[in-house]
């Protein structure tokens, strides 16, 4: 097996952008990983999730197959 083939697996700070921070393993080099959003914020996760039909396709579906 050849040496040095496999980058540097380390401990680092995950960081969103709501404020929660975790640690978890990976191989981006430096110590913090900012993101956008996160298992505290996301609308799946929070019971929050809106679903978004401008084009009117769940009615449309509805009465296709009279589900109303």
């Amino acid at each position: 097996m050849k040496k040095d083939t496999h980058p540097e697996y380390h401990e680092v700070t995950v960081v969103c952008a709501c404020g929660n921070t975790f640690k978890t393993g990976s191989t981006v080099k430096g110590d913090t990983i900012k993101i956008d959003i996160c298992n505290k914020c996301h609308p799946f996760y929070t019971g929050k999730k809106k679903v978004v039909d401008a084009s009117g396709n769940v009615e449309n579906f509805k009465k296709k197959y009279n589900l109303q």
